[in-house]
C-alpha cells in the first residue's frame, strides 16, 4: 500500500479543528480514483507565525513538514475573504510556489495544494444546514435561523453562524444558552456531507487541487 503524508497549514487554530478532517476525508476520497490503495496521513504543522508574512510562513512550513515528517504535500488554507478566490491565490499562492520553486528540492516541500474558502472557511460549515442544525440542537427552519443563503454568498458566514445560534437558542434559560461556535468546528469538520460541500465552487477546486497532486505524485 502507497503512502501520502499531507502537512496541513491554516490561518487560525478555529480553522484547523474545522479542516484537519476536511482534508483527509478529501483526500482519501479522491484516493479511490488513484491506481492501488493509498494510506493517507495528514499532519498539522505548528509553525510560529506571528512575524511572517504569508509567503514567508508557507517557507517555514515547507521545510518543517519535509524535515520531520516526511511530507510530499504541503496543504495550504487561506481564506479568499472575497467573492472569489482570484485575488488570494494571485497575490499569495502564486508568490508562495514562485519562491518555494527557487529553494533546494532536498530541503523543501514543493508540491503545494491551496485550500481557498469563498469569503471564509465558515461558508463551508453551512454547506450541510440539516447537520448544523442538528450541532446547534434545533428544529427552526433555515429561514428562521437566516442561513437560507448560499453559503458562498454570504460576507460574513461566521457572524450569519453565530447569530443562528443565538437565535436557535433565545428560548432557553440564560443558564442553558451556552452554546458557542467554537464547539461545532471539529464536529462539522468529521460529519459534515462530502456531497453538499460539493456544490460550493471552492471546495470543487480544492478537489481539483488534489487530483493535480496526486497526478504530479504519478498515482493517478
Amino acid at each position: 500500500m502507497k503512502q501520502i503524508f499531507i502537512g496541513l497549514i491554516t490561518e487560525g487554530t478555529t480553522d484547523s479543528r474545522f479542516l484537519e478532517s476536511i482534508t483527509k476525508r478529501t483526500f482519501e476520497e479522491i484516493g479511490f480514483d488513484c491506481n492501488g490503495d493509498i494510506e493517507i496521513f495528514v499532519k498539522l504543522l505548528d509553525i510560529n507565525k506571528s512575524r511572517l508574512g504569508f509567503v514567508d510562513f508557507v517557507r517555514h512550513s515547507s521545510k518543517k513538514g519535509l524535515e520531520e515528517f516526511g511530507i510530499s504535500v504541503l496543504c495550504v488554507h487561506t481564506d479568499a475573504d472575497d467573492i472569489d478566490d482570484t485575488n488570494a491565490y494571485n497575490y499569495k499562492i502564486v508568490p508562495a510556489k514562485e519562491l518555494l520553486n527557487s529553494l533546494a528540492n532536498d530541503e523543501y516541500c514543493k508540491l503545494l495544494t491551496p485550500l481557498i474558502p469563498v469569503q471564509m472557511m465558515e461558508s463551508w460549515m453551512l454547506a450541510d444546514k440539516e447537520l448544523l442544525k442538528k450541532e446547534i440542537g434545533t428544529t427552526k427552519s433555515d429561514n428562521d435561523l437566516g442561513i437560507n443563503r448560499s453559503p458562498e454568498q454570504v460576507r460574513d458566514p461566521k457572524s450569519l453562524i453565530e447569530n443562528a445560534i443565538r437565535i436557535s437558542r433565545e428560548h432557553l434559560p440564560k443558564r442553558r444558552r451556552g452554546l458557542n461556535i467554537g464547539e461545532l468546528y471539529q464536529p462539522l469538520g468529521q460529519k459534515i456531507s462530502m456531497n453538499e460541500l460539493d456544490k460550493l465552487d471552492s471546495f470543487r477546486k480544492f478537489k481539483e487541487e488534489i487530483r493535480r497532486a496526486y497526478r504530479e505524485l504519478n498515482y493517478m
